[in-house]
């Protein structure tokens, strides 16, 4: 699917080419948004590198955005790994959103350029806290459950 999407995004942009005020009106960079958190996304969980907007063909701003939405993907992600018990896989898709945090803070450009990143940005730094802190209870309930089991193993012995 996300090689189709690639066809038609590519499609979308040649054929506005010319008509620069549709192109730009807003509605296309959403569209590219939504592929760059797409492959984004796909990339980070399959363990590739992460797509540039060159490899993608898309334009920066809606690159830098489509990877702050994806933070909202790896929370997901996080917590199914969490309901897994696969927690050092989860602290390392913690550390995903953590690297992509501080690379969008910095781009401080206003919102007519960035197309609304510092927005993205801190709903991204809501989403690390709370991972962070749900991550954190799943840390600490694995070690004291861990630590029960050997206390149970000593009272058997």
């Amino acid at each position: 699917m996300l090689e189709e999407t690639a066809q038609l995004t590519a499609e979308l942009l040649a054929a506005l080419a010319e008509t620069l005020p549709l192109r730009y009106g807003g509605f296309v960079a959403d569209a590219e948004k939504e592929y760059a958190e797409a492959a984004i996304t796909l990339a980070a969980i399959t363990g590739e590198l992460l797509p540039t907007p060159e490899e993608l063909a898309i334009d920066y701003a809606p690159w830098l955005n489509g990877m702050a939405e994806a933070g909202g993907e790896f929370r997901r992600h996080i917590l199914d790994l969490i309901r897994k018990d696969e927690l050092d896989r989860a602290e390392q898709f913690l550390s995903v959103m953590d690297e992509i945090y501080h690379t969008i803070i910095g781009f401080d450009y206003p919102n007519a350029i960035s197309l609304g990143l510092r927005g993205r940005g801190d709903a991204l730094r809501g989403m690390i806290e709370r991972t962070r802190g749900d991550l954190t209870n799943a840390l600490r309930q694995a070690h004291l459950e861990q630590r029960l089991a050997a206390f149970d193993q000593k009272l058997k012995k």
